[in-house]
C-alpha cells in the first residue's frame, strides 16, 4: 500500500469513527453524523480513484456506485423525508456494481451465488414483510432484487478469478457484497421489524466495510 493509500485509509478509519460516535452512542453532536457521514464515503471515492481498475469500464461503474451511494448518505441525514430517495439512490449504485462486475464476469455465470442469495432475500424480506408499508412495498422489493444480484455476481467474480492478486481482490470484493446484504438487511430490520441496540455502529461498520472491499477490488497503481 502507497503513503497516500495509508493515508487515505486512515482519514476513512478517523471520519467512520467520529460518524458512528455521533450516530451510535447519543454524544448529542448530530453535526458529527452530518458532516462525517457523507465525509467517509467521500474518502472511499477518492481512495477508489487513485486505483486503475482493469477494465476501464469496471472503473468507471465502481466509481458511478460509489458516487450513488455517497448521494444515498446524504439522504439518509433525513431519515423520514429522505428514505426514499436514498433507496432509489441505492438501488441505482447496485445496478452501476452489477454492471462492473459483469465487465469481467458473464451475468450468473455461476448460479450457486444466484440461488444462495435468493434464499437470503427471500428470508429477509418474508420476516420484514408485515411492517413494510404498502406505498414501499415494491420499491423495498425492486432494491432486495438488485442488491441480491449485485451480492450474487461479486461471489461470481470471486468464483471465476485467475492467478493470486486477482484471487485476492476478487475474495474481497465477494466479502463486500455479503456485507452489504447484512448492513442493509440490519437497517430493514431495524426500521421495518425491531430496534437494534447500537444499531447504527452494526449498520455503518458493515456500510463502509463493504464500500471498502468493492473500492478496493480495483486495481492497485504501482507507483503514487
Amino acid at each position: 500500500m502507497t503513503r497516500n493509500a495509508r493515508a487515505l485509509t486512515l482519514a476513512t478509519l478517523v471520519s467512520a469513527a467520529l460518524a458512528i460516535a455521533g450516530a451510535a452512542f447519543a454524544l448529542n453532536l448530530p453535526a458529527f453524523v452530518f458532516v462525517f457521514k457523507p465525509l467517509t464515503t467521500a474518502l472511499i471515492v477518492a481512495y477508489a480513484w487513485r486505483r486503475d481498475g482493469g477494465p476501464p469500464a469496471a472503473r468507471r461503474y465502481v466509481l458511478l456506485g460509489l458516487l450513488l451511494s455517497w448521494c444515498g448518505d446524504v439522504a439518509l441525514l433525513w431519515p423520514q423525508q429522505g428514505f426514499l430517495p436514498g433507496l432509489v439512490a441505492f438501488l441505482l449504485a447496485h445496478l452501476a456494481y452489477l454492471l462492473a462486475f459483469t465487465r469481467v464476469a458473464r451475468p450468473a455465470a455461476r448460479l450457486a451465488p444466484f440461488v444462495l442469495y435468493a434464499l437470503v432475500a427471500g428470508a429477509i424480506l418474508w420476516q420484514l414483510w408485515p411492517g413494510v408499508p404498502p406505498a414501499l412495498r415494491l420499491p423495498v422489493v425492486a432494491y432486495v432484487v438488485f442488491l441480491s444480484a449485485m451480492a450474487a455476481q461479486a461471489a461470481v467474480v470471486w468464483r471465476m478469478s485467475n492467478g493470486n492478486a486477482e484471487a485476492r481482490r476478487a475474495r474481497v470484493l465477494a466479502l463486500g457484497g455479503a456485507l452489504f446484504v447484512a448492513s442493509d438487511a440490519l437497517l430493514a430490520a431495524n426500521k421495518f421489524h425491531t430496534a437494534i441496540p447500537a444499531a447504527s455502529l452494526w449498520i455503518l461498520t458493515t456500510y463502509w466495510a463493504a464500500q471498502w472491499c468493492i473500492a478496493t477490488w480495483l486495481k492497485p497503481r504501482e507507483f503514487g
